[in-house]
């Protein structure tokens, strides 16, 4: 499904076990390690210790073990091996516009305008707000849509909340938001704590699809996958052959499959560098697309096992190539060779002639000039010289 949390890559320089950093331990269910995380994040937020370089350390440092201990395969891997199963350099930082100035607010849309992928966070205003519950909330009526428009990272972005029955969440519920303006956002998800307040659960970052951009959230009961395009984006930039191969590593298995009957809320962040974000925003009970519903689940299933295939063709294709390559680089030896020999052998042959072809230093035409065995004129031809020679009698010439 289309969700991902809040978070931020960026590994720092001192790797400490990611249950020490966020106080937890090995045995912790994925809903602790949320929450510890949420409770750290906001307190090492850069938004809230501006003037503290340490605490947007920290924040980077708790991100980056929330990055693994939230992967499911992250976190088996890392419980199995350590550190070093795990590839850092695939994993991409997060940007806070909120926090960023005017000149790196420049470069970062340069780099997303020329397609690399930059993820960004919600700012920590938005966050602390919808924690404290100081959010206003329009509702979203299921069957319904609305339109609006939110700049990026503002501290209020719009909330929706959308209420269902039991029927509806029996069915399941999709909430999806488009942008024909293709803008870029955020679908967040929250989920209402003890206090009142909200915490974020879900995020969804847009996708270009066609001619719109757009998000959405699938809660139909059955494990739905997003797409993450920045997962392996720095080796598929370094391997050509990756960008088909690790294309399907970006799916993400959502956190939440299914909703309950009540009110759930849900927001739509602007994350353009420098305008508004258009958006339309709608909730839709899975009851009226049952068809369309089954069609996803078997489309996803078939993803998965074809992700599983390409794991598998890929070690099969780079031995294929690695020959290939062998083969290809002894033709082009090979075909040097024998252009090589042929070139000799010519060469040899024109050896074998009484010729020679001299450049005329007069007029540039070319002579022959007779070999060894023929320099000495003929005797026939001596003799008509000489007759034509000798003096005429009478005194005439």
């Amino acid at each position: 499904m289309g969700s991902k949390k809040a978070e931020s890559t960026s590994a720092p320089v001192i790797r400490r076990d990611p249950y020490e950093v966020l106080s937890v331990s090995r045995d912790s269910s994925d809903q602790e390690i949320k929450t510890a995380y949420r409770k750290l994040a906001l307190k090492y937020h850069p938004d809230k210790n501006a003037s503290n370089p340490e605490a947007s350390e920290l924040f980077k440092e708790v991100a980056y073990s929330y990055s693994i201990l939230s992967d499911p395969e992250k976190r088996r891997q890392y419980d199995s091996v350590g550190f070093e199963a795990l590839d850092a350099e695939s994993m991409d930082m997060e940007i806070d516009l909120s926090n960023l100035g005017t000149v790196n607010t420049v470069f970062a849309a340069l780099f997303s305008k020329l397609g690399v992928p930059i993820k960004t966070t919600i700012s920590a205003n938005v966050l602390e707000e919808a924690l404290n519950g100081t959010v206003t909330v329009r509702p979203l009526p299921i069957g319904t849509s609305v339109s609006g428009k939110v700049f990026s990272g503002q501290a209020m972005c719009p909330l929706f909340c959308v209420t269902i029955n039991e029927q509806q969440a029996e069915s399941g519920i999709v909430v999806r938001v488009t942008s024909t303006a293709q803008s870029k956002f955020k679908l967040l998800y929250f989920e209402q704590d003890a206090n009142g307040g909200y915490g974020l659960a879900l995020q969804e970052d847009s996708e270009k699809t066609g001619k719109v951009t757009s998000a959405g959230m699938y809660f139909l009961h059955f494990q739905v996958y997003r797409m993450d395009s920045t997962v392996n984006a720095l080796a598929i930039a370094k391997d050509p052959d990756a960008a088909f191969f690790k294309r399907l590593e970006g799916l993400q298995p959502c956190e939440v499959s299914e909703l309950k009957a009540g009110t759930h809320i849900f927001a739509v962040y602007g994350d353009n560098f420098f305008k508004t974000a258009a958006y339309t925003i709608e909730a839709l009970c899975a009851k009226s697309y049952e068809d369309t519903t089954q069609k996803l689940k078997e489309i996803e299933a078939q993803i998965l096992r074809k992700r599983n295939e390409l794991r598998q063709f890929e070690t099969e294709y780079r031995k294929a190539l690695a020959r290939f390559q062998e083969v290809t680089n002894k033709y082009s030896q090979e075909k040097q060779s024998v252009d090589e020999l042929l070139k000799q052998r010519d060469s040899i042959h024109s050896s074998f002639t009484v010729t020679r072809t001299v450049s005329n230093l007069s007029n540039g035409s070319t002579s022959k000039v007779l070999g060894e065995d023929s320099k000495a004129e003929s005797p026939g031809k001596m003799e008509v010289m000489a007759k034509t020679n000798q003096p005429r009698k009478n005194g005439s010439i």
